[in-house]
């Protein structure tokens, strides 16, 4: 069989000459992605062509979708997800919830525990000057004020990490989003 590709091009010798039918000409056509007519040997090329477009990723489907860009996502996903892992298991991460419930709960132990501290101060040194007491609970108080205040801003730092990554990544923010727990807390009582 010999074909001659001068000769005016159709749908069906075009389907025929690459193997797919006469309907997926007449759609690829129809929607601009190949020439409505021209000889069959212009309409191979153009067939060609599109394929080693599609084939390197130039090309997105009908949804807008870049196969390059789609693949380096996914990719850039998995990645992200492996480091979440591997800090879960280093036990460098743990999800915020859980994190905002153990600092919540070491905050309020802490006040407890200054917030008896005159009563204990009064009954084991009834003797100690009020300058002295004063000062004490002036110093304990400064450090509460600045454990809450420390705690806030690390909490808020958290939370703010947390929606700055869901909205530039696009990822779900659920309550095992993770947090870094090697990071310093500022202004911790020594």
């Amino acid at each position: 069989m010999v074909i001659d590709l001068n000769e005016q091009g159709t749908q069906t010798a075009l389907a025929l000459l690459v193997g797919v039918t006469q309907p997926t000409i007449s759609n690829l056509m129809s929607e601009g992605k190949l020439p409505s007519s021209g000889t069959l040997g212009e309409l191979l090329q153009a067939y060609c062509a599109r394929l080693r477009d599609q084939a390197a990723g130039r090309l997105g489907d009908s949804l807008g979708l870049d196969l390059v860009q789609e693949r380096a996502a996914l990719a850039r996903e998995q990645r992200i997800g492996q480091a979440i892992k591997n800090g879960v298991a280093r036990r460098e991460f743990a999800p915020v919830g859980l994190l905002a419930d153990v600092l919540g709960t070491a905050s309020s132990a802490v006040v407890d525990r200054f917030d008896h501290l005159e009563g204990v101060l009064a009954k084991s040194c009834p003797d100690l000057p009020d300058d002295a007491k004063t000062a004490v609970l002036t110093v304990i108080a400064d450090a509460r004020n600045e454990w809450i205040k420390s705690t806030a801003r690390l909490v808020d730092a958290a939370v703010d990490e947390m929606l700055a990554d869901s909205d530039h990544d696009s990822m779900a923010a659920d309550n095992a989003a993770p947090v870094d727990l090697t990071t310093d807390v500022e202004g911790s009582i020594t």
